[in-house]
């Protein structure tokens, strides 16, 4: 079995919710994030063999937001890309996937990490498709709903980490 090692390790700048990259889609961010990765370790983006980014606030992004940011990176088409929802947890996960494929000899070079950006989460109109008859229409926060909020226990997740500390 072949040793997995983290050779580059990259981040965004924190920002700051509705600040400088407010705008700037989450996959935008991701495809940054690799490109410096591998230029920093002088590694062609060709010699990639596999990319696995975490990403929870997915919505509005398009279809598979990991195979976005590694083609924005310029990692061929022809490499795959998983996108991976575990929560808090994504990145991790993705790191494991990674030392899992070059520990069984698939991959040799993987590119493991997150992307998000909370300030882009859209709000949802949740029953629009069927139409509204009459009546208002609820707004739900995304952000909220598919990142802060414990769906099992019904609280926001700031609650579960107060939780956890105690």
């Amino acid at each position: 079995m072949q040793q997995a090692v983290i050779v580059s390790a990259v981040r965004t700048p924190m920002g700051s919710f509705n600040g400088v990259f407010g705008s700037v889609p989450a996959t935008k961010l991701g495809s940054l994030v690799v490109a410096e990765a591998l230029t920093r370790i002088k590694v062609r983006p060709d010699r990639v063999d596999e990319v696995y980014l975490g990403c929870v606030l997915s919505a509005g992004l398009g279809q598979a937001p990991a195979r976005q940011a590694s083609i924005g990176a310029g990692i061929p088409h022809s490499v795959g890309a998983t996108t991976v929802n575990k929560v808090c947890g994504s990145s991790l996960k993705t790191l494991i996937l990674a030392a899992q494929a070059i520990a069984l000899g698939d991959a040799r070079i993987v590119v493991a990490g997150g992307m998000e950006n909370m300030t882009r989460a859209p709000y949802l109109l949740e029953k629009a498709r069927q139409g509204y008859r009459l009546g208002h229409a609820e707004l739900v926060d995304s952000l909220v709903k598919d990142g802060l909020w414990d769906v099992y226990n019904n609280f926001h997740m700031g609650h579960g980490g107060e939780l956890c500390a105690a």
